[in-house]
C-alpha cells in the first residue's frame, strides 16, 4: 500500500523517526483540500504513543479536509543545512501517513494536557490544568493515528554517523 523508499541507504530506522518526531515542534499537515487541491498547513504538534496530536480552531479549511477524507500525511523537517561546497543539503525528515479524527470528551482533554505539558514544561501543572479547563471548549483536538512512517537522511549525515 505504501511505497518503499528508493534510496534505502538513506532510510531512518523506526527509532530514529520517533526521535525526530519527539525532537521537532512543528510540521506540515496535508489534507484533501477544496476542489481536489491538496491543502498543507504548518502546525505545532506532539507525538505520543504512535499518534500525533494537533490543536486548532473548531472550523476551517483543515477540518473541512479531514471531514472530507480522513487520510492525511504529516511531514517534519528535523534538519536542513546547506553545504555549498558539496552542492547539496544535509537534511533529515520524517513523513507519517494515517487517519485523522476529531477528538471529544475526556480523550480530547487528555490530549490537550499532553500538548500543554510539552510546550509549557516550566509552568506548574495546576496552572496548566486550569488553562486546559478554560480553553477546552474553544479548541479542536485532532488525533492522527499513524499507519505508515518513513524517514530519510542525507547521505552526508549517514556517513558522518558511521564514522562516530
Amino acid at each position: 500500500m505504501f511505497r518503499e523508499m528508493r534510496r534505502k541507504n538513506q532510510v531512518l530506522s523506526s527509532e530514529e523517526c520517533i526521535q525526530v518526531l519527539n525532537r521537532a515542534t512543528s510540521g506540515v499537515l496535508a489534507v484533501s483540500g477544496d476542489d481536489d487541491y491538496p491543502y498543507a498547513v504548518p502546525l505545532s504538534y506532539i507525538y505520543h504513543n504512535n499518534k500525533i496530536y494537533f490543536h486548532g480552531a473548531k472550523t476551517g479549511h483543515k477540518l473541512d479536509g479531514i471531514m472530507r477524507n480522513e487520510k492525511v500525511s504529516f511531514c517534519v523537517i528535523d534538519q536542513d543545512e546547506i553545504v555549498q561546497e558539496e552542492y547539496t543539503s544535509y537534511f533529515r525528515s520524517v513523513i507519517a501517513f494515517g487517519k485523522a479524527r476529531i477528538m471529544e470528551g475526556e480523550e480530547k482533554k487528555r490530549a490537550l494536557e499532553i500538548l500543554t505539558a510539552r510546550y509549557s514544561p516550566d509552568i506548574e501543572e495546576t496552572q496548566r490544568s486550569q488553562a486546559v479547563d478554560k480553553g477546552l471548549m474553544g479548541v479542536c483536538m485532532i488525533e492522527l493515528e499513524i499507519e505508515h512512517m518513513s524517514g530519510k537522511e542525507a547521505a552526508g549525515l549517514k556517513k558522518a554517523k558511521s564514522k562516530e
